[in-house]
């Protein structure tokens, strides 16, 4: 078997899996964000796929498969030919057709779900094991975050909310199966929907510190969400009367949040600020998805607090963000830096959005909207009046969990499955209805479930492994045994191949290695391949025992030859 094992790091991997992937002759690079499968990493991928298939099975879902290369047609009539921007691979035929290569199937399991004619014939659930394609900017940690993947994507097609519930909480309890089998460690937190579209949106995150997600779960209960999933609890409204009026104050060398609260507790107020007590703003641009022109968008937070890029970007979805440049303040004079209050914004058209915790009544230091001044006592609801809210800010330790129990602590995850309920955004595009007991039309609903496949073998991997190499849980290891030859006598050869023939035939894959290596180069290979079970056929061949040891723990004890299947066997099934 090709197994091109490393005795070094690679020095590009920097995350675990990826650099024992490498290492361990799993996994090769053919470029960025592409890589080639090794006959072990086929196994592990297969027996994942193998899982997957019987939970999916398990709940009624039909196996399908779809193309790969879509249509530019049918992106364009969902809207998300320009929402999915430059991540989105795209490419012409001969003839000049638009096409793309497919980040998901939502548009063309659509095109199938066109003839779902009758409530008879409802409701329904498609899956499928595809490679998915996109231009991903940053790829990185091996099979972590590539341009090239495998998925299991699924469908739901039900007449109503009520079946798209059950349908939801079908894939859903799949899930938990299925990542229960697979040993994997993992969350389930509360998500946005973003491009997909849709309400309900839940992530399984597999705990891990390389992780890219940051989620958040409270001390109090089992509440857990992605941070730009988070809803801030915006506090009660304050009265107005009594506030004390707005005043503009000459604010010189303050060109930090720290240094204006320092400069306000030395002015004599007879009152005591912190950073909460006053409000950034921060100024950006926005533009719809295949729109020309960028408008200008303003975020108050409190100045504890920084705007989140991934929740921002996650509340602007889809429309594209940006933060301004020198061109844009010299062609809006009345923004002056550092000093930008609501007043100028609101009396300018600019769109102004603030933090949940900025309610009618509270009152804030800003920008004065003139160079080295600053107000304070600003009133929301008195003084400026917002045009709405978003809830961009940072999410930090110790914030109140949302559900009013405990508080909030943050750990880092990797996102191995999503399920959406899709609701009618695609049924809707393409006009998916069925007759009902009446015959009359009922407009479908949908819902979409995803598992990274390819990912999951990475996830694996990253959970699993010490300080000699990878450690597979059985239910997924590329074998059932790695037998080593430790000699180069013909009777050890012999014999290992006879007990190897005779594991095969009660049913355990059996890793052969009989290269004419080193016993440690061998021992050290076993070690770095990570087989659960590991035989070492040897100088007590001629006692009549060999070697078992499991690669976790490290025990290990000599077996009599002829009682070695039993004892394998009784090892591999429990």
């Amino acid at each position: 078997m090709h197994i091109p094992t490393l005795r070094e790091d690679p020095a590009e991997a920097g995350a675990p899996s990826h650099r024992l992937l490498l290492r361990a002759g799993y996994i090769r690079q053919l470029m960025a964000g592409h890589y080639s499968l090794l006959p072990l990493a086929v196994r592990v991928r297969l027996k994942v796929i193998g899982i997957i298939r019987e939970e999916m099975n398990r709940i009624g879902a039909q196996e399908i498969l779809m193309p790969v290369m879509h249509p530019a047609e049918l992106w364009q009539r969902s809207g998300r030919w320009d929402v999915m921007g430059d991540e989105m691979f795209r490419l012409k035929d001969r003839k000049g057709a638009a096409l793309a290569l497919g980040m998901t199937h939502e548009e063309v399991v659509s095109t199938l779900a066109a003839e779902l004619n009758s409530y008879r014939e409802l409701p329904q659930m498609w899956y499928q094991f595809q490679t998915k394609l996109r231009d991903e900017p940053r790829p990185k940690a091996g099979l972590m975050r590539t341009r090239e993947f495998t998925m299991k994507d699924s469908y739901s097609f039900d007449l109503d909310a009520a079946g798209l519930d059950q349908s939801f909480l079908a894939h859903r309890d799949a899930y938990v199966r299925i990542f229960d089998r697979l040993g994997v460690e993992y969350v389930v937190v509360k998500a946005t929907s973003g491009a997909m579209g849709g309400s309900a949106s839940e992530e399984f995150l597999a705990v891990a510190e390389t992780g890219e997600d940051t989620f958040v779960r409270s001390t109090g209960s089992t509440y857990a969400a992605n941070v730009e999933a988070v809803v801030t609890t915006a506090p009660p409204a304050q009265p107005i009367d009594g506030k004390p009026e707005a005043k503009v104050h000459d604010t010189p060398n303050t060109p930090t949040i720290a240094t204006l609260v320092d400069f306000f507790n030395n002015a004599g107020l007879g009152r005591e600020f912190t950073a909460a007590d006053t409000l950034k703003n921060v100024l950006l641009k926005t533009r719809r998805p295949g729109e020309e022109k960028w408008e200008l968008l303003a975020v108050g937070v409190p100045g504890d607090r920084e705007v989140d890029q991934k929740r921002l970007e996650a509340a602007l979805e889809p429309a594209e963000v940006a933060l301004l440049d020198e061109a844009d303040f010299a062609a809006n004079p009345f923004l002056v830096k550092g000093y930008i209050g609501p007043k100028a914004l609101l009396d300018n058209g600019v769109r102004y959005l603030v933090d949940p915790r900025v309610v009618t009544g509270t009152s804030w230091i800003t920008g004065a909207d003139q160079a080295g001044r600053h107000v304070t006592d600003l009133v929301a609801g008195r003084d400026f009046v917002p045009n709405g809210t978003i809830d961009v800010a940072e999410v930090r330790e110790g914030d109140a969990s949302p559900d009013g129990q405990g508080t909030l602590v943050a750990a880092r995850g990797i996102e191995i499955g999503h399920v959406f309920q899709l609701g009618r955004k695609y049924a809707d595009a393409f006009g998916l209805d069925a007759l009902g007991p009446d015959s009359k039309p009922i407009r479908i609903t949908m819902g979409s479930y995803g598992v990274g496949v390819s990912r999951l073998v990475a996830v694996i991997a990253e959970q699993y492994f010490d300080d000699r190499g990878l450690t597979w849980p059985r239910i997924v290891a590329p074998a059932d045994v790695h037998m080593v030859i430790a000699g180069k006598d013909e009777t050890v050869r012999a014999g290992a191949e006879k007990l190897a023939g005779d594991l095969a035939a009660a049913g355990i894959e059996v890793l052969l290695d009989d290269r004419t290596a080193s016993p440690g180069v061998k021992f050290a290979d076993a070690e770095l391949i990570g087989v659960p079970t590991i035989v070492v056929v040897g100088r007590g061949l001629a006692s009549g025992v060999v070697e078992v040891k499991d690669r976790v723990t490290g025990e290990r004890g000599d077996v009599p030859v002829d009682e070695a299947v039993a004892h394998v066997v009784g090892l591999v099934r429990g």
